[in-house]
């Protein structure tokens, strides 16, 4: 068993070995997503709290999506991050590295301790996407990339004659920039049916809620009418994630998306629908409050 070490006054989180190079699924049950779900929420306090800076509110969205795929659909070793046959999960919304930071030490790509050091002069975690932290595909920050991104990684598989699969996370306020619809297009034309993007619609973008600044609905017909299988989910259900990625993987010749209904800084009353935790970290006072709601919840 990989064991991950613990953070101060965390739980211990354990990841699965791997069931081997050819298949490299982790397989965690729902029991045991839910409490990684839940050490990585605090990781993600933790760790901004300490810098003092980041986005808490979009990483605790995305944890459900990032913990599932992470433990049950990747192929993955944490021992080799370049490993040629992995799947490629790549994070558009950069800002948002908090989640994948965390998720990527709980299952041994670096020391959990390591967190701390997030966004401090000569870390490997900066706070957008850092290509020096192993497992991160794409240095991402810049906002409307990672799509295209994944369209090449998909691409590149596919002549390659790879049968790794791409996934892409992507801000629903992120969805105002025109390259994702440039590249929407460009993966349907291809037919890119290895290729699986969310969309976590937590309905907030930076300092405001996305409806007052684009209105992005009809979002799913938007979509389908890119030529895409659209799903849409409840974001904080594992079990509703891992189906949709499921009835995904059998839909051939087209890509599909999945819009992940989520609530930004879930987990955390002061920051659940509060525009104003997209960039800002808790105090250490609001930490403990913080902390003690997620103990509460996961008694």
């Amino acid at each position: 068993m990989a064991a991950s070490q613990g953070t101060p006054g965390g739980a211990r989180a354990t990841a699965p070995s791997l069931a081997g190079r050819d298949d490299a699924h982790h397989g965690m049950s729902l029991e045991q997503l839910r409490a990684l779900a839940m050490q990585v929420r605090r990781d993600i306090l933790l760790m901004t709290t300490e810098a003092k800076s980041g986005h808490p509110g979009g990483s605790l969205s995305a944890v459900e999506i990032v913990t599932a795929l992470y433990g049950c659909v990747l192929r993955h070793d944490p021992k080799n991050p370049r490993w040629l046959d992995r799947d490629h999960f790549i994070l558009s919304k950069g800002h948002a590295c908090p989640v994948l930071y965390a998720t990527l030490a709980r299952f041994g790509y670096f020391p959990v301790e390591e967190l701390n050091t997030f966004r401090k002069l000569g870390s490997r975690l900066q706070g957008h996407a850092n290509l020096k932290a192993p497992g991160v595909e794409m240095a991402s920050g810049s906002l409307g990339q990672g799509l295209s991104f994944g369209i090449g990684t998909a691409l590149a598989g596919r002549l390659d004659r790879k049968a790794y699969r791409t996934y892409v996370l992507l801000g629903d306020g992120e969805c105002d920039e025109g390259q994702v619809w440039e590249a929407a297009m460009a993966a349907a034309h291809y037919k890119l049916d290895t290729l699986i993007a969310f969309v976590d619609r937590n309905r907030i973008q930076n300092d405001r809620f996305v409806s007052q600044v684009m209105e992005l609905e009809p979002l799913a017909e938007k979509w389908r009418a890119f030529g895409w299988n659209v799903a849409e989910v409840d974001g904080h259900d594992h079990a509703q994630v891992l189906s949709a990625v499921a009835a995904a993987k059998a839909v051939a010749g087209k890509p599909s998306v999945i819009i992940a209904h989520t609530v930004k800084g879930k987990g955390v009353s002061f920051m659940e629908n509060n525009p104003e935790y997209h960039g800002k970290a808790a105090t250490k006072e609001q930490l403990g409050i913080a902390l003690k709601e997620l103990d509460g919840a996961s008694s």
